[in-house]
């Protein structure tokens, strides 16, 4: 039996591979299904990384259309076109997770991902997702609404940009 420790660290290992297939897929040379089982191939050996993995990629690549029309509503001042690979690819990623997940609270993937952002991205895009996915989560009733909480430059709970 897998420890506490081991299933976070299982799962994030899922995301990042996850995240690695969208954004490979973004050059158009394969789809993200294809890279993920590849991936999976090269990196034998965690049944639960390759169960979220899947889960996100195949949920991404079935609701493509629908989760990029919800970043252009979350935050319309970052059209989707105009985004730089890998912050479509962590949005991408991260709204799947949390509205596909039967098995991630709404809350946990969001703050996955955002560290996710953190790592691959930067502090700007940290702020986006945030605002991005709990905006998404909380309309979709994924997590109840909270009140007087903010985060700067992001997209907030009533949709239009936090001011500083």
């Amino acid at each position: 039996m897998a420890s506490g420790a081991d299933a976070v660290r299982s799962r994030r290992a899922g995301r990042r591979l996850a995240l690695a297939s969208l954004f490979e897929a973004e050059f158009g040379q394969r789809t993200a299904s294809a890279i993920l089982e590849r991936n999976l191939a090269d990196h034998e050996g965690d049944p639960g990384a390759a169960e979220l993995a899947r889960e996100i990629v195949e949920a991404v690549v079935a609701d493509r259309e629908r989760i990029d029309q919800l970043i252009e509503h979350a935050a319309p001042q970052y059209p989707v076109v105009q985004l730089a690979r890998i912050d479509r690819s962590l949005l991408r990623g991260g709204i799947g997770e949390v509205l596909h997940s039967a098995t991630t609270p709404a809350r946990v993937a969001i703050a996955e991902w955002v560290e996710l952002a953190r790592i691959y991205s930067g502090e700007p895009t940290r702020r986006l997702m945030n605002g991005v996915l709990g905006r998404i989560a909380t309309e979709a009733g994924r997590v109840p609404a909270r009140s007087g909480r903010s985060d700067p430059g992001a997209a907030g709970p009533s949709g239009r940009p936090n001011s500083h």
